[in-house]
Formats: C-alpha cells, structure tokens, sequence
C-alpha cells in the first residue's frame, strides 16, 4: 500500500528518484506525459528505420541496443505507445484527482480485450481505457515471445484491476483531493491512474527483459550462476552483482551502467 501513502513514513518520499534518467528524473505525471509525447514516437521512428529488433524482446546481447535496460524501457515505450496514440488526448483523465473517480469507475466498468490493434471509438475515455488494456495485452504477447513462464503472467490484467479498485476506495475517501496534492510536493505517488499503469507496465517490462537476455526468471537465473559459475568465482561475483542490481531495480535507469 506505499503506492498510495499508506504505511509509508514521510521522511521516505523525500529520497524517491522519480521515473528516471531517461525521463530527466522528472516526478510530475504532466512532466512524464510531455516526456512520453517525445520519446515514443523517437523510438517508433527509429524501428520504423530498422536500426532496432522489434519488438525489444526478442534482441540479443548481440543486438544494438540489446542489454536488459534498454529491453526494459523499450518494453515499457511499447505499451504505453498506445495511450500516447488515443486521439483526444484527453490525458486530464489519467492526472487530474478530480477527474480520478470517472476514470477508475469507467474503468471497472469495461470489459477486457485481447486486441494489440485497435480501433478508438471517439470517446475519450473509453479510447484511453481500450489503450491501457491494449498495453496490458502487448507485455502478454512479449512475454510469451521471451519465454516468460505462463506463472508469472498469468492473470495480469485482473491483477491489475485489483490495485485500481483499491484506487477507487482510496479517492472515495475524504479529503482525497488535497492529500494527493500534497504527496505530490513530498515526491510521493497517489493513485493517479497515468502512475498505476506506469508502475505496472515498469514491473511486468522489467521480467520480459530479464527472460530476452537470462532466459528465465531472475531467481532462477541466480540459481544458474552459483551453480555453473561456482569454479569460476570473479565470473560468479560479476554475475551475481549484475543480477542484485536488476533485482533490486525499480526503474531502468537504477541499471545505469547498462547491465547485461
């Protein structure tokens, strides 16, 4: 429950990094939306080029741009393409408190899709909700092109659907509106829908990652090194500092420098 400011003591927002060096540290869900308005359709145009594998997921560590960071942000660019492309922009639905509650209930309300090629319908909300959906079903479909174990994936969406009911009790509560503000200045996360799909979206992009280049899950690959590893103990404690990094890692840019 941290990710609402629940069991969190204060003096714990302040050391917060934000979203990344990617992303110029920025914290502000405005800062993160006009950083996403840039960078995706950049790294869009550079596949269109062909001077990136795509989708990311299926690069080597032979490949440009083939180590576990820039498979985990361009994972993560992947997904949220698809709310960047929603036509209305009307991306005060994901930001603003006081439009939370319609976005959460509209939400709840829509029945999931399978579909990574959509069609908007006009309605701003609707498009966005089909576009966050839509970004649930491209981390599925890389996860499975990864060799993500069906386990660890199974039911994201619902999961998912778990942490935004929370959200919604949370914005029912009283005085909602002035205390996410007030998280906001001590660098903290509300519930801000644009912040549960980006965390989400982080954390299932950062296990297809670690399966395009591990080839299995961070646990199991930790396993591996110790074990074939184990007569080689400079290789062993190289790939072990690797993985405790990755492991601990929230974001991409905590893998600075690019970790393979």
């Amino acid at each position: 429950m941290a990710l609402f400011g629940w069991g969190r003591p204060k003096e714990g927002a302040a050391q917060q990094s934000g979203v990344g060096a990617a992303f110029g540290d920025l914290f502000e869900p405005s800062a993160i939306l006009n950083a996403l308005d840039q960078t995706v359709p950049r790294y869009l145009e550079t596949v269109d080029r062909h001077e990136l594998i795509y989708p990311a997921c299926k690069r080597t560590l032979a490949d440009p741009e083939g180590s576990v960071r820039s498979i985990w942000e361009h994972t993560r660019l992947e997904a949220m393409r698809y709310v960047m492309m929603v036509p209305s922009r009307e991306f005060e639905l994901l930001i603003e408190p006081v439009r939370q509650p319609e976005m959460i209930a509209a939400f709840l309300r829509q029945k999931p899709h399978e579909d990574t090629v959509i069609d908007f319908t006009g309605i701003p909300v609707d498009d966005l909700i089909i576009a966050i959906i839509a970004g649930f079903n491209w981390l599925n479909h890389c996860a499975f092109l990864a060799g993500v174990h069906p386990d660890r994936f199974a039911r994201t969406l619902s999961t998912f659907r778990k942490v935004v009911r929370l959200a919604q009790q949370w914005w029912a509560m009283d005085g909602a509106g002035p205390r996410s503000s007030q998280m906001l200045i001590e660098r903290q996360k509300p519930p801000l829908m644009l912040y549960l799909i980006w965390l989400e979206y982080t954390r299932l992009a950062k296990e297809i990652a670690s399966a395009a280049i591990y080839g299995s899950s961070i646990e199991r690959t930790r396993e591996y090194f110790e074990r074939d590893l184990a007569e080689r103990p400079d290789d062993l404690k190289a790939a072990l500092a690797a993985m405790n990094r990755l492991e601990v890692a929230h974001d991409p840019d905590d893998l600075f420098p690019a970790a393979h």
